[in-house]
């Protein structure tokens, strides 16, 4: 295969899925950040929605527009149409619509599209080539495929969320819905891509099976190592990144504010150590505790600005812990252009659309763009 000739970031090449159609049957987070995913790099896609309430994200709060913002950040510049899939009229047009589609995403529970005589092998005789994802927590198959559950059950239940655990022994909340995302959407994204490719090979479709649960162990790569490798299962606190190294820990400065601190290799450490003035600290293998002991005692003494002075310009990788408002207005996420898009409510107002892992060069420079209100693009499709 020829190799693209190189082309600079500066030069906006075509959207890579534009001419593709998407027939979006999720609700909620996980397929809907997928099929934004799809949207920004090109795809055309027509949200399927439930008569009367549509996507229940629509409800949530706060509003932007006339539905969540919620809702708006993950469905910009999509399309809605609305069906009952529990009549035959919506099921018949839901099957005309995939004959001219190229991807499918559904997330109900494992064997509701099939009940509702729209699953993969139905489907799939229809149109060969349609490439079917079905996003659902532990799967299509095995002895949990039928359990309700949502993204603190999935981590629970990879044993991710036990690792959260603080002094006290409880596992704690974690601030990102993980599963929905690192173990859903972005794995779906990443198979359907590999199956427009394999499609372009072969003419013909497939069916994809994203199980959230699944896709959790991957992120807990060195826990598995340990543990297949040597039998030491990681627990909370006791290893490298989980609390157990005064290499990797938070620290409290003198104002009440933390520091992240995290230099591994002993080539920060020892430049950390010499920040602090603490070099006899060194040898942090006999007694971990008491080095994470001596620390907190040293970065209490001064506050965060001070010891953010103090680090500037040294390889210490350390970071102040910021919150959400600060980080989206510090200079280096500002200079990225992260927030850049714009998402319309519909009557002019604007906030920074959602920042996606899509390069830049494959989304193109469109305007500020808004989101469906429910069954907008109705008439578009009626005679489809």
């Amino acid at each position: 295969m020829s190799r693209p000739e190189n082309r600079p970031l500066s030069q906006p090449l075509t959207r890579p899925l534009s001419g593709v159609r998407v027939l979006d049957f999720s609700t909620l987070l996980p397929g809907p950040m997928c099929t934004l995913l799809l949207a920004e790099a090109g795809a055309e896609v027509i949200k399927i929605e439930r008569p009367g309430q549509g996507d229940e994200m629509r409800t949530y709060a706060p509003s932007f527009g006339s539905d969540s913002v919620n809702f708006g950040l993950l469905n910009r510049a999509k399309k809605s149409i609305v069906l009952d899939l529990k009549q035959a009229s919506g099921r018949d047009q839901a099957i005309a619509l995939v004959r001219d589609a190229d991807i499918l995403v559904e997330q109900f529970r494992a064997g509701v599209m099939q009940r509702l005589g729209l699953g993969y092998d139905t489907l799939s005789v229809i149109h060969p080539g349609l490439i079917y994802c079905s996003i659902s927590g532990f799967g299509q198959d095995g002895p949990l495929a039928q359990v309700a559950a949502h993204d603190l059950n999935y981590l629970a239940e990879a044993g991710m969320l036990s690792l959260t655990a603080g002094h006290d022994g409880a596992p704690g909340l974690p601030p990102a819905l993980i599963a929905d995302l690192a173990g859903g959407a972005y794995p779906a994204m990443m198979n359907i891509l590999l199956a427009l490719r394999q499609r372009d090979s072969t003419g013909r479709g497939c069916h994809l099976d994203i199980a959230m649960a699944d896709h959790l162990f991957p992120l807990m790569y060195w826990g598995l190592g340990n543990g297949f490798s040597s039998g030491s299962w990681p627990t909370p606190g006791s290893d490298l990144v989980t609390g157990a190294s005064p290499r990797y820990q938070v620290y409290q400065t003198l104002d009440g504010q933390y520091l992240a601190c995290a230099p591994l290799e002993e080539k920060f450490w020892i430049q950390f150590l010499d920040c602090i003035g603490a070099p006899e600290l060194r040898d942090d293998t006999t007694d971990p505790a008491a080095t994470v002991k001596a620390i907190a005692a040293i970065i209490a003494t001064r506050a965060q600005d001070d010891w953010l002075a103090q680090f500037h310009g040294r390889d210490v990788c350390v970071a102040p812990v910021r919150s959400l408002e600060e980080a989206v207005k510090h200079p280096h996420f500002q200079h990225r252009g992260l927030f850049s898009a714009k998402l319309d409510d519909g009557s002019g107002r604007q906030i920074p659309a959602l920042p996606v892992p899509i390069d830049r060069q494959f989304r193109g420079d469109a305007p500020a763009q808004g989101y469906p209100s429910l069954g907008e693009d109705q008439k578009l499709f009626e005679s489809s």
